[in-house]
């Protein structure tokens, strides 16, 4: 007669300290982050993105300045103030910030490392509003270090002449947050159009052609029309959140905020609605 002994399988200590596997929303933060990071071009993209703001920016407040020490200044540089010298160059850091905000997305779509990240989240969006929200905030940074560097570096430059502000003038300190917040929000355009179009070259086209090319064409319009439709341009209405004085036939910088704000959103809103509709 014999006894058959069955023994139990044995969990060792590290199977059994070993917590079950969640997608949570700092998770998927903490990734996204760590991919950001973890590209070349990111690093040389958002340093371009600086140069651009310093370089043009000082450029232009040395310009005015001679201008100034060789004698009367006229057309729009005879209302010239430090601020909108200082911000000259932020027109070439939106391109480099929102090209970067178009490769963050597009990117993984070329490459196919898309189908691994959402087999990885498989409820998607979270994905969508993570890259938005690591790269909105990282353009949001570098936006605003560059808009303070580059005014108190070249508020040095015209001191004593009629376009000379402090940082404590009416006005200055709103001007430079808006327009730290104006390019992260770029940077949150250049994530969603390249989730929507799925296509580096496509959305970086329709980024350039939106902030240069429009208003460009819009000018063509009659003159009764111009006014009414210009000022709503996402280029324009991004202006006005960081132009120190309201212009004729310009939003307030409140409004031009919310103008914006609703642009950023719609095309958000169509980002996450192909994503969730459509395969990878």
């Amino acid at each position: 007669m014999s006894t058959v002994t069955t023994q139990a399988p044995t969990t060792t200590p590290a199977q059994a300290a070993r917590p079950p596997y969640k997608v949570t929303g700092p998770r998927v933060l903490r990734a996204e982050w760590a991919k950001f990071w973890s590209l070349r071009s990111t690093w040389i993209t958002l340093g371009l993105a600086l140069v651009f703001m310093l370089a043009f920016g000082l450029i232009r407040l040395a310009r005015y300045k001679s201008m100034v020490t060789g004698g009367p200044v006229s057309g729009d540089l005879a209302t010239a103030n430090a601020v909108g010298l200082s911000l000259f160059g932020i027109n070439f850091a939106q391109l480099a910030l929102g090209v970067l905000g178009v490769l963050v997305t597009a990117g993984e779509y070329s490459t196919g490392m898309i189908r691994s990240t959402l087999a990885a989240v498989p409820r998607r969006l979270p994905v969508l509003w993570s890259k938005a929200g690591v790269y909105g905030v990282v353009a949001l940074i570098v936006g605003t270090l560059g808009a303070f560097a580059v005014f108190l570096f070249g508020s040095g430059l015209v001191s004593g002449t009629p376009a000379a502000l402090s940082l404590s003038g009416s006005g200055v300190l709103r001007s430079l947050l808006g327009a730290g917040l104006y390019l992260g929000l770029i940077g949150v355009i250049g994530v969603a159009l390249g989730a929507l179009l799925r296509s580096v070259a496509g959305g970086i086209a329709v980024l350039v052609g939106a902030l240069m090319l429009v208003p460009g064409l819009v000018s063509l319009l009659p003159s009764s029309w111009q006014n009414d439709v210009s000022q709503y341009l996402p280029s324009n209405a991004g202006q006005s959140m960081f132009a120190l004085h309201h212009a004729a036939n310009t939003l307030t910088p409140g409004a031009g905020l919310a103008v914006f704000a609703g642009w950023t959103v719609l095309v958000l809103a169509g980002a996450a609605y192909r994503l969730v509709r459509t395969d990878a």
